[in-house]
């Protein structure tokens, strides 16, 4: 089972989720932790190649991006509740600069 390591604030902000929803954040995440899929997810290629989005229906809508196309981890990369229709333009900014990031600080 690969291990989960957040990048920036993604742990705080997926520990600021209501309950149910943290709690379905997780559940997920231990699926992909098992090399399963997430229940709900899409690819997001306008974050970069790799990244997944898993959307949570719980006590409103909420969004866990992250990315396991490394061997050594699966990292998440952000986690936001989502307001309107469409994923917030601040929002995949954030998620490709951690990813930009991410991809510097690997070894």
């Amino acid at each position: 089972m690969k291990n989960l390591k957040f990048v920036g604030t993604a742990r705080e902000d997926l520990r600021a989720f209501p309950s149910p929803s943290r709690r379905a954040a997780g559940y997920q995440l231990h699926q992909v932790q098992q090399d399963l899929d997430p229940d709900d997810w899409q690819p997001m290629p306008s974050i970069g190649s790799g990244v997944i989005e898993i959307r949570l229906h719980e006590e409103g809508e909420f969004r866990v991006f992250y990315i396991a196309k490394f061997a050594e981890a699966i990292y998440v990369l952000h986690a936001f509740q989502k307001k309107t229709r469409k994923t917030p333009q601040r929002d995949i900014a954030l998620a490709r600069a951690r990813l930009k990031q991410l991809r510097r600080s690997r070894p």
